[in-house]
C-alpha cells in the first residue's frame, strides 16, 4: 500500500486555490501527489445515475483530462466514480476527496478500491482531511464536498435530484466564486431537478468540454479524434442510431432491423475499435 503524507496549511506545497477558501482544512492526509499549483476541475453528480449521466460524464470527463485539466471528484458510486474512470482510461491525472480516512480499510465504497490503486498508479492523489481509519458519516460526506470545490477552477454537475450532495458541492462552489456548470436534462427527469435549478440560478449550461474549456478562458484543446468511416453498412446503421442516445442491443436491433448476430459481432468490433462503449447491461453508446 502507499504510504500516507500529511501536508499543513503552513506548508508552501498546500494546494493555493484551496488556501483560499474560507475554511480550508488545516491538515489533509494523502497519498500519491499534492501539486501547489495545478488547473484542477470538478466532475460530480448523483449516485443514482442514467446512461445519459454515465456517458455524459465519461466523455466529459475524458475530454477535460485529456486537455490537460486534473480531474477532482468524490469517489462516491455513480458519476464521481466513472469521471475518475474517464481520467484512468486516458492515463491522466485525477484527484479523489474523501469523506473517510484513505487506508484501504475505511475507503468508501469498497468496490471502488480497485480504481483508487488505477488513480495512484495514473500520477493521482487520494485525498481526505479524516485521518486513517475515520468512517464515512452524514456529516463528514457533505462536508468534504468543500475540498473538491476548493481544489477546483470550477465544478461540473452531471444529473441531480433537487437535494443532492452535488448541489451542496454547488453551493460550496458559489461560495468560493467558482464558476458552476450543469448539463441539461430533461424537465420529466428526478435527476434532471438539481442541474436545471442551477442553471435557473446562474451556472452555465454545458454540452461539451469545450464550453467548460472557454468558459475557464483556458487556451488548452482537445486532442481531435482522427476521422474513422465505418467499415460496412451494419456498423454505419449501428453508429447512426446511437448518435441520439444510448441504446440496449435490443433496441439497436429493432432500430437497425439487423438480425441479432450481425449486430453483436458489429458492436464487438465497433467497440475494439473505440467507436463505441457498453455502458453495462448490454447497453451502447457513441464512444465521441
Amino acid at each position: 500500500m502507499d504510504d500516507i503524507y500529511t501536508i499543513t496549511i503552513n506548508d508552501k506545497n498546500y494546494p493555493k486555490l484551496l488556501k483560499e477558501i474560507p475554511d480550508p482544512p488545516e491538515k489533509l492526509y494523502f497519498r500519491g501527489e499534492i501539486k501547489q499549483n495545478e488547473n484542477c476541475f470538478a466532475v460530480v453528480g448523483t449516485r443514482r445515475y442514467s446512461n445519459y449521466g454515465k456517458q455524459a460524464a465519461l466523455e466529459i470527463a475524458g475530454q477535460l483530462a485529456d486537455a490537460g485539466l486534473t480531474i477532482v471528484s468524490g469517489l462516491a458510486p455513480g458519476i464521481d466514480t466513472f469521471s475518475h474512470q474517464a481520467a484512468v482510461e486516458n492515463k491522466k491525472r485525477t484527484m479523489a476527496v474523501l469523506g473517510t480516512g484513505i487506508d484501504e480499510k475505511s475507503i468508501y465504497p469498497q468496490s471502488n478500491l480497485r480504481l483508487s490503486q488505477k488513480i495512484l498508479e495514473n500520477n493521482g492523489c487520494l485525498m481526505s482531511e479524516y485521518p486513517p481509519g475515520t468512517r464515512g458519516t452524514q456529516f463528514t460526506f457533505p462536508r468534504r464536498n468543500r475540498i473538491v470545490s476548493g481544489l477546483s477552477l470550477g465544478v461540473l454537475v452531471i444529473e441531480s435530484p433537487q437535494k443532492g450532495g452535488s448541489l451542496i458541492t454547488a453551493n460550496y462552489a458559489r461560495l468560493h466564486q467558482r464558476k458552476i456548470f450543469a448539463i441539461p436534462g430533461s424537465i420529466y427527469f428526478p435527476n434532471s431537478k438539481g442541474c436545471n435549478y442551477l442553471m435557473k440560478t446562474g451556472a452555465q449550461l454545458a454540452e461539451n468540454a469545450n464550453d467548460i474549456l472557454q468558459e475557464l478562458n483556458l487556451t488548452c484543446a482537445i486532442p481531435k479524434a482522427a476521422p474513422q468511416n465505418a467499415a460496412n453498412k451494419n456498423d454505419r446503421l449501428i453508429l447512426q442510431v446511437l448518435r441520439q442516445e444510448a441504446l440496449s442491443i435490443d433496441k439497436i436491433i429493432e432500430k437497425t432491423k439487423l438480425p441479432a448476430p450481425e449486430v453483436s459481432s458489429s458492436l464487438t468490433i465497433l467497440e475494439i475499435k473505440g467507436r463505441v462503449r457498453n455502458l453495462g447491461g448490454n447497453t451502447f453508446a457513441l464512444k465521441r
